[in-house]
């Protein structure tokens, strides 16, 4: 391992902030550092709770994180924050920044908070997010929560990181619930109808209720609890984080989350294997071969297949 390399894992495994958010630009930038920076962090790793909370624009994910930092950080649990946001079209960075709900946040050293960009990366979260989860675990938060915009595949992606997931609803927007029907029903380990204090709640809690009871769970199998929160106010935090302490007892108890985290790391060495083939093919991707191939296809002299495997074997080479 290079100095630098080993003097930032160090530095991590000590927890210091500048070298933990040093880390994590290193992960969204691909760094050439980052393969032996993630071994030298390896072995510190597998020890963070990591609980996802997404849902659709406006149903309060920022202000519920920040209400769940307050509640973790009153019982003295260390938490990092990992805010996943769409990539800017114009910088490439974060598009919504840093959480300004959460900035009186900013000078506790039990709390590390930091937005992030996926930068275009293929499967959204599944490239970069582990990496940068690997860090904060490293680091030795024994928490970490993980925030997404809730858009598109987002919402379901982040089980796939999550040891807990929390999908967030609210009253008046129907396209939560929709999102729940769609598929982030089936992936939801603890269900928040946040803004419980607006017209509507009731029915929105009804609504989540009646879709919960239809989902067939054999009687081992754990039952998404629904919590009521007024997360700008505080309210029902303390529940939700009961809840949380019930699932990952539930996981502890059931085997689920050794299940889980082994599914979690298979997924996450695809995504590398599959990244440096996606590499390997843009280098030859002005390669004569290709073309003459992709020509063949586009006038029906070619199969896509056959082509295909040509080029693999082109790679291979």
């Amino acid at each position: 391992m290079g100095a630098d390399a080993s003097e930032l894992v160090a530095r991590t495994l000590r927890g210091e902030r500048r070298a933990v958010a040093r880390a994590i630009s290193l992960v969204e930038d691909g760094a050439p550092a980052l393969r032996e920076i993630m071994a030298g962090l390896a072995p510190r790793t597998g020890r963070a709770w990591i609980v996802g909370l997404t849902g659709s624009p406006g149903v309060g994910k920022s202000t519920s994180t920040n209400a769940l930092v307050k509640a973790l950080r009153a019982r003295g649990e260390s938490v990092g924050v990992l805010a996943v946001d769409p990539s800017s079209p114009f910088s490439g960075g974060a598009l919504l920044g840093d959480r300004v709900r959460m900035q009186e946040h900013a000078t506790d050293s039990g709390v590390f908070i930091r937005s992030m960009a996926s930068r275009g990366h293929l499967g959204g979260l599944s490239w970069a997010t582990p990496h940068a989860l690997r860090v904060l675990d490293a680091a030795g938060f024994d928490v970490i929560l993980v925030e997404t915009v809730g858009v598109g595949q987002a919402e379901v992606d982040i089980a796939g990181h999550a040891d807990t997931t929390v999908v967030l609803c609210a009253p008046g927007m129907g396209d939560s619930v929709q999102a729940a029907k769609a598929g982030v029903l089936e992936i939801a380990d603890v269900f928040v109808v946040n803004k419980a204090d607006r017209e509507g709640a009731h029915a929105t809690l009804r609504e989540l209720r009646q879709m919960v009871s239809q989902v067939d769970r054999g009687p081992e199998e754990w039952k998404p609890p629904i919590v009521s929160t007024v997360a700008a106010k505080g309210e029902g935090a303390g529940e939700l984080v009961e809840r949380l302490d019930e699932h990952l007892a539930y996981l502890r108890g059931s085997g689920e989350l050794d299940h889980r985290r082994h599914a979690r790391a298979r997924e996450e060495i695809e995504a590398i294997v599959l990244s440096a083939l996606r590499e390997r093919v843009g280098d030859v991707h002005g390669h004569a071969a290709l073309d003459k191939l992709a020509g063949e296809v586009a006038t029906g002299h070619g199969d896509p297949y056959s082509a295909a495997d040509t080029l693999l074997a082109a790679l291979e080479r």
